[in-house]
């Protein structure tokens, strides 16, 4: 089998190695797509060695090629998804309890679980409710997504803001029903001195910008008592934040599930949302790479030029 290997910060190199057995609780997959994640990008800034390489990639879409030895009920050419890495090769291991088939007749593609998990999980917990004003803070893929799976899920008015005019373009095509720069925001949204007779502010706001002035500017547009929901990955772990912002009994709920039986209770419903068309990533695939071009896909991702929301490694058909 082939896979990526990070040799030197922001290199990578493809090498020859012996495919991996599985275990009695896992399963061989061969790679068929793999998306391209923020949260992957720092590693692949810092690199590795050849010595000590680093391994990417975790939002996998495969077909099964060899079992273990416990029946985890998914047969030897079935189209999985689920969590795991590295997904950067040809064939990977995966778990049998953090595998799920998907159903017939659905591009690959448009399979890729983990990212959708993600985000259902998110929305799910965040209390929406209907009629509900929702503030999405960040339009890439995740806030781009975030929106869509809102717009299927209930009646709510989705405000979205994003500094790139690009962005905000594609939130109106995917379902905002206004979208604003963060420096244009009407007074409505981020006023202070409203009374609470005349409140209009967002009774959610989801951040998906994995960045502290992201979250900052969520604690801002969020209504006195509403909810705000971390969606973004925050990798660069401690920062400095202005807690005030959230002393208007906000709760704040952080989207991301550890538990991975939760995690794959929603890929599945993501998953279901996607089989009956309910929701449609596919405009948000804008770029496509191969196993050889894993340095060109997280370069584009670091530069994002304007036709850009998300990369897909592809590795078979």
């Amino acid at each position: 089998m082939r896979i990526s290997e990070v040799v030197a910060p922001r290199t990578s190199v493809v090498r020859e190695v012996a495919d991996p057995d599985p275990g009695p609780d896992e399963v061989l997959v061969d790679v068929l797509a793999c998306g391209v994640c923020t949260s992957d990008l720092r590693p692949w800034q810092r690199g590795g060695t050849p010595e000590k390489p680093v391994r990417l990639g975790h939002e996998i879409v495969g077909r099964v090629v060899r079992l273990g030895a416990q029946d985890i009920g998914v047969p030897v050419g079935a189209l999985v998804t689920g969590l795991g890495s590295p997904g950067f090769a040809t064939r990977m291991l995966m778990q049998r309890t953090a595998v799920t088939p998907v159903a017939s007749g659905i591009d690959p593609l448009l399979s890729i679980g983990e990212p959708l998990a993600c985000l259902k999980e998110a929305i799910d917990r965040s209390g929406t409710r209907p009629g509900d004003r929702v503030g999405v803070v960040g339009l890439g893929f995740m806030g781009l997504a975030c929106v869509q799976l809102l717009r299927h899920e209930m009646p709510v008015e989705i405000v979205g803001v994003d500094p790139s005019a690009a962005a905000r373009r594609h939130g109106l095509r995917n379902g905002c029903d206004r979208v604003f720069q963060p420096e244009n925001l009407p007074e409505e949204l981020v006023a202070d001195d409203l009374p609470s007779t005349d409140d209009r502010r967002l009774d959610l706001v989801l951040e998906a910008t994995g960045s502290t002035p992201g979250l900052e500017l969520a604690g801002r547009l969020v209504r006195p008592y509403g909810r705000l929901c971390v969606v973004g990955y925050h990798h660069a772990g401690t920062a400095k934040f202005d807690m005030r912002l959230w002393y208007k009994g906000a709760t704040v709920v952080n989207g991301f599930s550890p538990d991975r039986r939760r995690t794959m209770v929603a890929m599945r419903a993501a998953l279901a949302l996607v089989a009956d068309g309910s929701v449609d990533y596919r405009p948000l695939l804008t770029h496509r790479f191969g196993l050889d071009q894993v340095d060109a896909a997280y370069a584009l991702m670091e530069n994002r030029p304007d036709d850009f929301v998300k990369s897909v490694v592809v590795l078979g058909s």
